[in-house]
C-alpha cells in the first residue's frame, strides 16, 4: 500500500521541482544583473551552475553528496542522469515530429549539405584535439584514461545528453569519473558558447555592423501558433496532450528497437542504448511517413502534429537535461584532472571558433557572420545555444542560417554515425582512433572544399 506521506513519493517531484525553481531564480538573476544579461548565457546553464555550487558547498560543510540525501530519495545523482539520459531523446523526438514543408532549391540543399558536413569536420576536428590532449596525459598522469579526450566532440558539438552516455559508456570500461568528466567538459561547453559568441559579437559592435539593443521582445502571430487543417487546440483531448502522445508513441518504439537490436548484439547493448536520440528521430520519421499515408489515404483528415507546441515541448526537455546535466556534476571526482579538463575546454574553444569562422567566411559568404554564431553556439553548446547567438544579428531569422541549423541534422547524422563506433573503440587502441579520426578529417574537408579543389584542377 503507497503511504503518500513517505519521502519515496515525493523525492522525484521534490528533485524536478529543484530543476525548475533553479532555471526561475536564474532567469530573475540573469534579468537583475547587466553582466549576465549581456552575457549570452543560457538560463537553464545558469541554473544548473548555481545547483551545482550549492550541491558543492553542501558536501563541502556535511561530507555528503547533496543529491543522495533522504529529502531526493537515497539516489538523487542516478535520477539526475536518467533525466538527463531520457530528456535528450525526448527534445529529438518533439524536433523530429515538426512539419517543414519547404521546398529547396538547388543551393539551399547544398547548403543545408554544407552545414551537415561542418558540422561533423567539427565533430572531427575536436576529437583529434581532444585525443592528442588526452593521450600525452595519459603519459604524465598515472591511470588517466587515454580515450577520454573522445568525450571532447560529445560534451562540446552533442551537448550534456551525450557526453553523460559516452561519459557512462568509459566509466564502465575502466575510466573513474567518467560521467562527471564528460557533464563537466560539456558544462564547459555552454561557457565557450558565451565567451566565444560575446567576444565576436563585441567586435562587430565595434565596426558598426550590429548596434547595441535591449531585450527583443518576440512577437507571435496567431498562424505560427496554428497552421491551417490542424486538428483544434482543445476538444475533447487538448492538442497539448496529442503532442505528448505522440512523443510517447515514439519513444516506446524507440525502446522496442533498443531492446530488440541490444538482443541481436549482445556486446553493443551499452552503444545501442546509447543512440537513443539517433533511433528516437527514425521512430519518430516513421510514425510520421505512417501519419501522411493515411492523410493521403483520407483515413486522416487532419493535421495533429503542432510545430508551435513541439517547439515549447522540445525547448522544455532540452532545457531540463542541460539544468539536470550540470547540477548532477560531482567536482570531487574531478579533483586529479582538474587541469586536462580545463585545458581540454580551453583548446576546445579555440579550434571551434576558429574552425568554423574559416568554414562560414568561405562556403556561406553570403551571411558569414550569421552562419558562424549559429553553427559555433551549436558546436560549443546546443541547437538553441546556436539560435540564441544567432538572435543577436538576425532576429527575425531573414538569413537561412537558422535552417540550416534544424535541416543539417540528417547529413550530419549519416556522416557523424562512423563517429559514434569510433567512440567504443577508442579506450582498446586510442593511437588508431587518432589515426582514423585524422584521415575522416581529411575527407570531411575535400567533401565540404570540392568546388575549390575541382576549380583548381581544372586551371
Amino acid at each position: 500500500m503507497v503511504r503518500f506521506w513517505e519521502s519515496d513519493v515525493w523525492s522525484f517531484f521534490m528533485l524536478l521541482a529543484v530543476l525548475l525553481v533553479s532555471m526561475l531564480v536564474a532567469n530573475v538573476i540573469k534579468k537583475s544583473i547587466p553582466f549576465l544579461r549581456n552575457s549570452l548565457l543560457p538560463t537553464s546553464v545558469l541554473g544548473g551552475l548555481i545547483l551545482l555550487v550549492i550541491s558543492t558547498v553542501y558536501e563541502a560543510v556535511t561530507g555528503e553528496y547533496l543529491y543522495n540525501t533522504a529529502f531526493f530519495g537515497g539516489n538523487g545523482a542516478k535520477v539526475l542522469e536518467m533525466l538527463t539520459y531520457h530528456t535528450l531523446a525526448l527534445g529529438f523526438i518533439a524536433s523530429a515530429f515538426k512539419r517543414t514543408g519547404k521546398k529547396l532549391t538547388k543551393e539551399r540543399s547544398r547548403e543545408i549539405f554544407d552545414s551537415g558536413v561542418t558540422t561533423v569536420a567539427t565533430y572531427l576536428i575536436q576529437g583529434i584535439v581532444g585525443m592528442a590532449v588526452t593521450m600525452i596525459a595519459a603519459l604524465v598522469v598515472s591511470g588517466f584514461f587515454p580515450a577520454a579526450g573522445l568525450l571532447l566532440p560529445f560534451a562540446y558539438g552533442q551537448g550534456t545528453g551525450q557526453a553523460m552516455n559516452y561519459g557512462s559508456i568509459y566509466e564502465g570500461l575502466g575510466f573513474v569519473g567518467g560521467t562527471n568528466f564528460g557533464l563537466t567538459v560539456a558544462a564547459f561547453g555552454f561557457l565557450s558558447a558565451a565567451i566565444g559568441g560575446v567576444i565576436h559579437l563585441n567586435v562587430m559592435k565595434r565596426r558598426g555592423k550590429i548596434r547595441p539593443r535591449g531585450e527583443r521582445r518576440e512577437i507571435i502571430k496567431p498562424e505560427d501558433i496554428q497552421e491551417p487543417n490542424e486538428i483544434p487546440m482543445q476538444e475533447s483531448i487538448d492538442k497539448l496532450t496529442i503532442e505528448v502522445a505522440l512523443i510517447a508513441l515514439a519513444y516506446v518504439l524507440t525502446y522496442a528497437m533498443m531492446w530488440g537490436l541490444a538482443k541481436l548484439i549482445p556486446s553493443m547493448a551499452a552503444t545501442i542504448y546509447g543512440f537513443n536520440f539517433l533511433l528516437g528521430v527514425i521512430a519518430a520519421t516513421l510514425i510520421k511517413l505512417v501519419m501522411n499515408f493515411l492523410m493521403k489515404k483520407r483515413v486522416i483528415k487532419k493535421e495533429y502534429t503542432n510545430n508551435f507546441l513541439l517547439t515549447r515541448a522540445s525547448n522544455f526537455f532540452f532545457d531540463i537535461m542541460v539544468v539536470a546535466g550540470i547540477a548532477v556534476i560531482d567536482l570531487n571526482k574531478l579533483q586529479d584532472y582538474w587541469g586536462i579538463v580545463i585545458i581540454l575546454a580551453a583548446l576546445g574553444l579555440i579550434v571551434t571558433y576558429v574552425y568554423t569562422r574559416v568554414i562560414a567566411k568561405l562556403l556561406f559568404p553570403e551571411y558569414k557572420d550569421e552562419q558562424f554564431l549559429a553553427t559555433y553556439g551549436m558546436l560549443t553548446g546546443t541547437a538553441s545555444t546556436g539560435i540564441i547567438l544567432l538572435r543577436e544579428l538576425d532576429g527575425e531569422f531573414k538569413t537561412p542560417a537558422a535552417d540550416n541549423l534544424v535541416y543539417q541534422t540528417l547529413p550530419a547524422i549519416v556522416f557523424g554515425f562512423p563517429l559514434m563506433l569510433l567512440a567504443t573503440l577508442a579506450p582498446k587502441n586510442p593511437v588508431l582512433t587518432l589515426i582514423i579520426l585524422i584521415l575522416f578529417f581529411i575527407v570531411m574537408n575535400l567533401i565540404l572544399f570540392r568546388k575549390f579543389i575541382f576549380r583548381r584542377k581544372k586551371k
